[in-house]
């Protein structure tokens, strides 16, 4: 039975893992993640929203050496993260080839993974189409469908980073790199097809040390307006 104790327990253990969790820039190299605790982390991920339910992400899980070592010239912002992670994941987002409104990925999601019935499918569609062509005009470019894609793929990586430091467990998000170098770099492994990209990279495993500088933020009055 959960009672008032139980929330207000679960509460300040949420906000303490917000508390410890910070941008580690380098890991224990001696301590791993262990594989039900990294499928946990993965889990947060797979269960996160996204627009309309199709789940416009990919995560890629990088733990050769050889290629880490590739991606190092190219990601300047993961240079320790990439040598020590213990799990160092690239997080793909789906393209216009899978986003457009009439796409076979679509239609596969409606059919497939959502079961939705015949009609409901034709009014989701119309809903969809409508929304891709004038209530977001995603369909200017197919850079702006990627982009949209791309801010439902950092959901889920957040819900990742954070059900990680509920357990203890470090990360750090990374869009320091050159996106068309990497991207060519994983076209050339045969890891990324034409209907992603690469949105973030993150890494993940235990802090060698305290952190540098402690947590700030701004109050909370200065990010928060109340409309009664």
């Amino acid at each position: 039975m959960t009672t008032v104790k139980n929330i207000e327990e679960k509460k300040q253990e949420i906000l303490e893992a917000f508390s410890f969790r910070h941008a580690c820039k380098e890991f224990d190299e001696n301590q791993k993640i262990s594989d039900s605790d990294f499928e946990f982390i993965l889990e947060t991920g797979r269960m996160s929203p996204s627009s309309f339910g199709y789940e416009p992400w990919k995560f890629v899980v990088i733990q050769n050496q050889e290629l880490r070592e590739k991606l190092l010239p190219v990601a300047w912002g993961a240079q320790g993260q990439l040598k020590t992670a213990s799990h160092f994941v690239l997080v793909l987002s789906r393209n216009i080839k899978d986003m457009h409104f009439d796409s076979e990925y679509i239609k596969y999601m409606m059919n497939d993974v959502m079961e939705i019935p015949e009609e409901g499918q034709k009014m989701r569609y119309e809903f969809y189409k409508k929304f891709q062509e004038s209530d977001f005009n995603l369909l200017e470019s197919d850079r702006a469908v990627f982009e949209w894609a791309s801010r439902q793929s950092y959901i889920a990586l957040g819900n990742m980073m954070t059900s990680a430091a509920q357990i203890g467990i470090d990360s750090c998000p990374i869009e320091g790199f050159d996106k068309e170098k990497v991207e060519a770099i994983l076209k050339e492994e045969g890891i990324i097809a034409d209907n992603f990209e690469l949105s973030v990279m993150a890494a993940f495993g235990y802090r060698k040390g305290a952190p540098m500088f402690a947590k700030t933020r701004k109050q909370m009055n200065e990010i928060v307006e109340w409309v009664k």
